[in-house]
């Protein structure tokens, strides 16, 4: 069983690199990047130079290309002691164009331009525009920089190698004093008096690396994070396993205890504090809160996350199909041909014809006519909201756990050992319980796991219609957007959840057929 499960993880591993390489082909090569641009008004605003330059640093920041400006090459110059600040300055100042430069710009830019090109880049100087002989036009100022295009393998590895991060003592790079990890049994955003054990660190990118609070599942830790990939527009500057799984809505307060000895109604969750350089005497407001330079703190909201509000409506819906399904493709399959059996067919046909926009459609229009909530609202809690959603989701799946349970059945109907059952003087009855529903039930019970965790991804189209603050409809928001990062990220959670599903599901059905063996399949 253990080489069996090996190998599956390894073969699930490869298949997601694989998916996660085929997206990257499509958004990076197959797709005009000049897309990106479709929405952003400040693209319209800007002209001439200064617009290409913004789209080379669109490009730059989206994962295009790796870019290199001219002057910040001279910044790190300077940084790293080979060239003093009035040369940095002298060589700056190219000119409108080349022969407008000075002698040391001429010297340095060489340098660039041949650097730059040895390391496989394009070096690209745009003259400046200008409007009349002496006045350049808006937007038209010079520049000059070199950029590269990212192999797809390199792309991979990068994504790949800067998964999962540990975070340590080590990570803060600024003089923070001493690095150290601490233990306490009392929290001080609780006061000190709640015995409420965590671990604390200084140095490292979070305050606190495992805490508990009274929010599910009560112990929580920073110490493992998980990058699936930056978002860019959907939600900027937010990691995309961050922004499925952090609470929506409104701001609450909670009662806590700043590191300055506050004690006040708050939104800030202080288990959340990042290390920000330089944010505390940024933040004159607040300053008299916050000791040190973890500052940076998520807020606590009333609603709950994409991937909890996905996972309540998928995970019910997925019961109530298993729960009306099943029992219903029984009936079928034992009254065979008759009303009840033509009634659940042409349910099924029904389901199966229709397109799924056209019947969630249909079921929000006679939703609405009795009175149910058509639009999701986060900041009511109550469960109205949840029922069109879940229906949309459940009926399908209904369908479907009737259409296979029924055909399973029907086959093993006439199979050998149920003739052998009925010539020993078993019932009916005791034939479709003990013989045939069990034999006929091992293929749905692989697609379980499927469907448990298959509520974590949300389904796209149902909460697009109902407007879900889901995970489903969080890839629709980034494929609208032209957000890569988060059409990435999306995919590798996708991808991962249903390589999980099959191995618990061949798992599952090991433990309810004898006669599956998973060392006759390692070998």
């Amino acid at each position: 069983m253990t080489k069996y499960l090996i190998k599956r993880i390894l073969h699930g591993a490869v298949s997601i690199v694989i998916v996660v390489a085929i997206v990257m082909i499509l958004i990076y090569t197959c797709m005009n990047r000049q897309q990106i641009f479709a929405q952003d008004n400040y693209w319209t605003k800007v002209k001439n130079n200064q617009r290409t330059v913004y789209e080379f640093r669109k490009w730059n920041e989206y994962g295009y290309l790796d870019l290199v400006m001219y002057s910040d090459w001279l910044v790190s110059l300077t940084r790293s002691g080979e060239i003093d600040e009035t040369t940095r300055s002298s060589a700056v100042a190219i000119g409108k164009t080349p022969n407008g430069d000075s002698e040391t710009a001429k010297q340095y830019v060489k340098k660039f331009t041949d650097f730059y090109q040895s390391q496989g880049y394009t070096v690209r100087r745009l003259n400046a525009v200008m409007m009349t002989t002496t006045k350049v036009a808006d937007g038209g100022t010079q520049y000059l920089f070199a950029y590269r295009d990212k192999p797809l393998i390199t792309r991979l590895w990068k994504y790949f190698t800067g998964l999962i991060k540990i975070d340590n003592i080590h990570n803060v790079k600024e003089d923070i004093g001493k690095r150290e990890l601490i233990f306490t049994m009392h929290d001080p955003v609780y006061g000190g008096e709640k015995f409420s054990p965590a671990i604390m660190g200084n140095g490292t990118d979070h305050r606190y690396l495992l805490y508990f609070d009274d929010s599910f599942p009560y112990v929580h830790q920073n110490l493992v994070t998980i990058n699936l990939g930056k978002s860019y527009a959907v939600n900027a500057g937010i990691d995309v396993a961050e922004s499925m799984s952090v609470s929506q809505g409104r701001q609450t307060k909670k009662l806590a205890t700043y590191p300055s000895g506050l004690t006040e109604e708050t939104a800030d969750n202080l288990h959340t504090a990042k290390y920000s350089a330089g944010s505390k005497d940024k933040l004159e407001l607040t300053s008299n809160l916050f000791t040190d330079d973890y500052t940076n703190v998520s807020l606590f909201r009333s609603g709950k996350s994409m991937v909890g509000y996905s996972f309540i409506i998928g995970i019910i819906a997925a019961a109530i199909a298993y729960l009306f399904g099943v029992p219903i493709g029984v009936i079928m399959a034992r009254h065979k041909d008759k009303l009840v059996d033509k009634i659940g067919t042409v349910y099924i046909i029904f389901i199966i014809a229709v397109p799924s926009l056209a019947y969630i459609f249909l079921f929000k229009a006679i939703g609405g006519k009795l009175g149910l909530p058509t639009t999701f609202n986060m900041e009511v809690n109550e469960a109205a909201y949840y029922i069109l959603p879940i229906v949309s989701l459940a009926l399908p799946s209904i369908a479907n756990l009737m259409k296979w349970l029924r055909r399973y059945m029907i086959d093993q109907m006439n199979s050998d050992y149920v003739k052998f059952a009925r010539s020993g003087g078993l019932s009916e009855g005791e034939i479709f319980r003990k013989h045939i529903l069990k034999n006929a039930a091992i293929p749905l019970i692989h697609g379980i796991p499927g469907s448990v965790l298959g509520a974590l991804v949300g389904a796209i189209i149902t909460e697009r219609v109902y407007v879900v603050p889901g995970a489903g409809n969080l890839l629709t928001m980034a494929i609208n957007a032209r957000d890569n990062g988060v059409i990435v990220g999306v995919t590798l959670f996708y991808a991962s959840l249903s390589v999980i599903s099959i191995i618990l599901g061949d798992i599952l059905m090991s433990m309810v057929d004898p006669r599956i063996s998973f060392s006759s399949k390692a070998r």
